[in-house]
């Protein structure tokens, strides 16, 4: 049920400029020794085995010629080969014939060799979509997101009963939208776009009138519709922050969960140092979920999100996520401290954070809104988590943020539970909230 994606570089046509051995090239460019003519028509003699797969590779890409086995200055009296591999890789040059060659071939690399590959772009990067839902659980999801959105919807569902086209209806319609906290500009777009559509189309029936709502809907919200990408750095570095009581920790602990059905090991920073309870309600998190957290009983929370970089790095973790302590966007000294944490986080690593998301509570309305405002100015957030969307009657802040600041909306919570949290989908919220 989960949307990530993950991304797999596709082996570059071309050798790669891999490690050569010094040694080799020494000898190539010297004069042979009567002694060392001597060694070389003793090995000539012996049975032929297979050179070097660095010294191969070399010589495919200097000369058509096939390449011959490079005596080692060693004073024994025969030259040591390498022993023959029981199933070569295949040169860089050439095409893999597979994905499953393909895969061994770059498996093979050291990591220096890795390092040396040339760079590459998206359009030779291979996109890999995660497996099909499971339909029952795909189900219970929306049962559970209609549950949840049920107090929002009710206001918006019942003006279509019996309703006959008029103005009274457009009226009925921007109040519905207001209480739910879309806002003055996303319910005005909406109404104007719905106007336009009934005239253009020459729309008769209430139903019909509630089907183009609902499509005008999930074109307003599809832009926030986006694919949290996997894979992308190592470790992939998440910064999570928002207010106090929006559910940042409980956000996290949900989403490591998720993450390691995607074989995706996880490391957590307990960020917040603030509050009393918050290292430790993490680290059940992480005990339920067998995962890593780094924390301090007292500290700079910069310092302990910096020492948790150091450490997802050395232990080859693929994503760390950092938690912060939560604070009101007026709070200008503590929203200077969260810019402090993401300059820290980049002198542990140059291009982390790689995701800043903000976790929202859907309960305070336009209240969100002002936050996702004053986050973004402070951090650039590239996603959000709405929190807290059962029960509800504001669930219309989501068409007001994709109005105003229309940041991707990565995950949507409708319950407690580990499955409530899940992705954003444009459809499936424009359905739940309008029946």
């Amino acid at each position: 049920m989960f949307s990530f994606f993950k991304r797999f570089k596709k082996p570059a046509d071309g050798p790669l400029d891999t490690p050569q051995d010094e040694s080799a090239e020494a000898l190539d460019d010297e004069e042979l020794s009567d002694d060392e003519l001597e060694r070389q028509a003793l090995a000539a003699e012996a049975p032929p085995e297979a050179p070097p797969v660095a010294a191969r590779e070399k010589a495919e890409s200097a000369a058509p010629v096939p390449a011959q086995p490079v005596p080692a200055p060693a004073p024994a009296p025969s030259a040591p080969s390498a022993p023959a591999p029981a199933k070569p890789a295949a040169p860089p040059s050439q095409k893999a014939e597979s994905a499953e060659e393909s895969k061994e071939y770059w498996q093979g690399r050291t990591q220096s060799q890795w390092s040396r590959a040339p760079a590459t772009d998206l359009a030779s990067e291979e996109f890999v979509p995660p497996p099909e839902p499971d339909p029952a659980a795909k189900k219970s999801w929306l049962s559970r997101l209609r549950h949840g959105l049920s107090k929002t919807s009710s206001n918006l569902t019942g003006i279509f009963v019996g309703a006959k086209i008029d103005e009274d209806l457009y009226e009925e319609l921007e109040t519905a939208l207001l209480m739910s906290d879309a806002g003055v500009d996303a319910t005005e777009f909406l109404l104007e776009s719905l106007r336009e559509k009934v005239r253009s189309e020459r729309l008769t029936d209430a139903s019909q009138v509630k089907a183009a709502l609902r499509d005008l809907l999930i074109d307003l919200l599809r832009p926030l519709e986006k694919s949290l990408m996997l894979g992308r750095a190592q470790p992939l570095v998440m910064m999570i922050a928002g207010v106090n009581g929006a559910g940042k920790t409980t956000s996290i602990g949900k989403l490591a969960k998720h993450l390691q059905h995607f074989n995706q090991s996880v490391l957590l920073a307990a960020g917040d140092t603030f509050r009393a309870a918050a290292r430790e309600q993490l680290t059940v998190w992480g005990e339920r979920n067998n995962v890593t957290v780094i924390a301090q009983e007292s500290g700079d929370a910069a310092a302990v999100i910096f020492d948790a970089v150091g450490a997802a790095r050395a232990r080859k973790i693929d994503v760390m996520m950092a938690d912060t302590a939560g604070r009101l966007p007026t709070q200008l000294h503590l929203m200077e401290e969260l810019r402090k944490v993401r300059r820290v986080i980049a002198k542990a690593m140059p291009d982390a954070p790689h995701e800043v998301l903000l976790v929202i509570d859907a309960n305070t309305g336009q209240n969100a809104l002002a936050q996702v405002k004053a986050f973004d100015d402070a951090l650039g957030l590239t996603g959000l988590i709405v929190t807290k969307l059962d029960g509800t009657a504001k669930g219309g802040i989501i068409a007001a943020i994709a109005r105003q600041r229309p940041i991707p909306v990565y995950f949507i919570g409708v319950g407690e539970k580990v499955e409530d949290l899940q992705p954003f989908s444009a459809e499936e919220f424009a359905d739940a909230l309008l029946g």
